[in-house]
């Protein structure tokens, strides 16, 4: 309590004695000894109404003991019982989690891991990826502030993700691996990586790169093959020793006919290898008859243009050219698409152009965007011109049904410099993005989407997208979400075909680890996304004939199935509505690979180091007795004394309250008993 409350408080006692003493004892008639009795309950009441008015804070301290917290986190995966490991690691877990001891000494807590992390309920090792760095980093956050050491439970092999080794540096918490695998080298070949681009084109060739691997000590003899079927189309013979463990194997194959073409590229097994499975691999590419020719006309220099192009190319099937309005005049018939960037007077003749020939145009404006050109060069849309620019964040129409849009984290995008003023389109039109100022969306377009005379058009309503892709890489470390955001667009816009009521989404064939989910929006009759749809989906095997349908579920505005875990192969699908007669259909394949089982032996390089790094210590499946030893002798890990303090202000306090109310009611009492009223 604070040196001037103490003397308010003292003031107030003061006072209260003093009115009480005015009026009881000076000039009072009163002669009895009953008069100190309600000076006293008199003086209690005008005080504690005081303090009450003063409000003096009182500290109070909580004592408590805080335990450590244990986690113990096991990998789920697949390659545990690929190895035999499993029911070693379930017996670990077991006695982990049922020492006495160590359960006195801290807060255990569970969890496995496979692609993602999950509060341990049952283990059943049939996680097709595993990220132990996913999992590191995520203890690493939540028990940031805690004594938490982490005990992982792995083979060390991932899968998916960034390598834990460097994840663990930025980890606090002490890590004790536990190994789960065999120390034993084997002789074993194995395809490390496969590199080969998922496009390529009718009647060119197209680059493989093997990386074979050798683990042995042995001089050896092998031979790389690629089969398409049953036939070789490229064969090589490889030589390995102790010294020479690796070798970068390049090609190149001819694309012959459209569609998705599979192939197989095998190391020929060592006599007694023991796994054989790591030395297949199967890949596939989507051979297509020609790329979707993009023009890209500008007539000022922008990091727009740089970002544009990087992200449309970054879809194989397409390419991006960039022109001066007058250098594409004589070559417009030649692209499906005319990215026209931030016109002005320069603009004129290729804007008549695109009008007669009928071209679909992706309009993005800016600053420097002359509106009168654009709003005289066409009926479709007027800027209203004010010569003011503002800056708009993007804000997601859920509702956009032209085609399937994820939404990329678009509220944490920064904004465009865009004209002030309404865009106002007149012919029928979906707009994607709406414009947000400070957080509140008003219903303008920033991005809108619209079809007229046979014609597909798009228009951006502000410059500076490239810093839309650099935000997209700094939410997620990748270009990905971003570039396929503006592929969709693009796809979109270069296209040709008539809208449908129900939209699909999916890839023409995936690898045997990749997910497989496929999505679809469906819309009414007057093409209006309908959210209370009933769909399903019914999926053919063609190879073993057998069938399924699944329902769709509703998910972030679009409609989706997760088809991960399927066996690989050939498959047909048809997506229905279960009510009405509309539906789409498509087809798929899926390669035969299974990454979990391409590891012959536990990563205990890795492991180890891993437990350095973070000072913590590794040990195998049969130590586990050690590591409770460790973990109960570690100074590092005692239950803490912690306080916490409370601020508590005296108006909270009831009983103070009940003793004023108490005073005065026994001081009306004796005064009304005595016929003092």
């Amino acid at each position: 309590m604070q040196n001037i409350t103490i003397l308010y408080i003292a003031i107030a006692a003061v006072t209260a004695l003093l009115l009480a003493l005015f009026q009881y004892l000076y000039k009072s008639k009163l002669k009895s000894n009953l008069k100190y009795l309600l000076l006293a309950l008199r003086t209690i009441s005008i005080f504690g109404i005081l303090v009450l008015l003063i409000n003096p804070k009182f500290e109070s301290f909580t004592y408590f003991d805080e335990k450590p917290t244990l986690v113990v986190a096991v990998d789920n995966s697949e390659s545990i019982s690929y190895l035999k490991q499993d029911e070693k690691a379930k017996e670990v877990v077991k006695a982990l989690s049922n020492n006495s001891e160590l359960n006195n000494r801290f807060n255990i807590q569970t969890f496995s891991f496979g692609k993602s992390v999950s509060t341990l309920d049952s283990l059943n090792f049939n996680e097709r990826q595993s990220n132990l760095a996913l999992a590191l980093k995520q203890f690493g956050e939540v028990y940031a502030n805690q004594t938490a050491p982490i005990v992982v439970l792995s083979d060390g092999n991932q899968t998916y993700g960034s390598d834990y080794s460097y994840v663990s540096k930025g980890i606090k918490q002490s890590v004790y691996p536990v190994i789960l695998g065999d120390s034993t080298v084997y002789s074993d070949l194995s395809i490390k990586q496969l590199n080969v681009n998922r496009y390529v084109y009718l009647k060119n060739k197209f680059p493989v790169e093997v990386i074979a691997n050798y683990s042995g000590k042995d001089a050896i003899n092998t031979e790389l093959k690629i089969w398409s079927g049953n036939s070789v189309v490229f064969r090589k013979s490889l030589q390995f020793n102790a010294s020479k463990t690796s070798e970068i194997i390049s090609t190149a194959l001819i694309a012959n006919s459209v569609g998705v073409k599979t192939y197989r590229v095998e190391l020929v097994a060592l006599e007694n290898e023991k796994n054989k499975v790591n030395n297949t691999k199967n890949f596939g590419v989507e051979v297509i008859d020609q790329k979707t020719n993009i023009a890209l006309v500008y007539d000022r220099m922008h990091p727009d243009l740089g970002a544009l192009k990087k992200s449309i190319e970054s879809n194989e099937q397409r390419s991006v050219s960039i022109f001066k309005p007058k250098e594409l005049l004589n070559k417009i018939n030649d692209f499906q698409l005319v990215i026209l960037y931030q016109t002005n007077n320069s603009f004129n003749s290729i804007l008549k152009e695109i009008k007669e020939q009928k071209i679909n145009t992706f309009i993005i404006s800016g600053e420097t965007t002359n509106w009168n050109i654009l709003n005289e060069s066409q009926d479709y849309y007027k800027q209203k011109i004010t010569n003011q620019t503002e800056n708009y964040q993007p804000s997601l129409n859920k509702n956009y049904g032209t085609f399937i849009v994820e939404n990329i984290d678009f509220n944490s995008f920064p904004p465009l410099k865009s004209e002030f003023g309404t865009l106002q389109i007149s012919v029928p039109h979906d707009i994607l993005l709406y414009k947000s100022v400070n957080g509140i969306t008003i219903e303008d377009a920033l991005l809108a989407t619209f079809e007229a005379n046979g014609t597909k058009h798009a228009i951006l309503n502000g410059e500076d997208i490239w810093k839309w892709r650099a935000q997209s890489f700094i939410n997620t470390n990748s270009f990905n979400n971003f570039d396929e955001f503006i592929n969709k667009l693009v796809q979109y816009l270069s296209s040709n075909k008539k809208r449908k009521r129900i939209n699909i989404d999916y890839k023409s064939f995936y690898n045997g680890n990749d997910d497989v989910i496929i999505s679809a929006q469906y819309f009414n009759k007057n093409f209006e996304f309908d959210n209370s749809a009933s769909l399903s989906i019914i999926l053919k095997n063609k190879d073993d004939e057998s069938v399924r349908e699944v329902p769709l579920l509703l998910n972030n505005g679009n409609y989706t199935v997760d088809l991960s875990g399927i066996n690989a192969g050939l498959y047909d699908f048809t997506i229905k509505h279960n009510v009405e007669s509309v539906a789409a259909s498509g087809s798929f394949q899926i390669l035969e690979y299974n990454v979990e089982q391409q590891f012959l032996n536990a990563d205990i390089t890795k492991l180890e180091a891993l437990a350095s790094n973070s000072k913590g210590e590794a040990y195998f499946v049969n130590q586990a007795n050690a590591l409770i030893d460790n973990l109960l002798n570690d100074k590092r890990y005692t239950t803490i004394q912690k306080s916490t303090k409370n601020i508590v202000p005296l108006i909270d306090w009831k009983y103070l309250l009940g003793l004023i109310v108490l005073s005065l009611f026994i001081e009306w009492f004796i005064r009304k008993y005595n016929g003092l009223i």
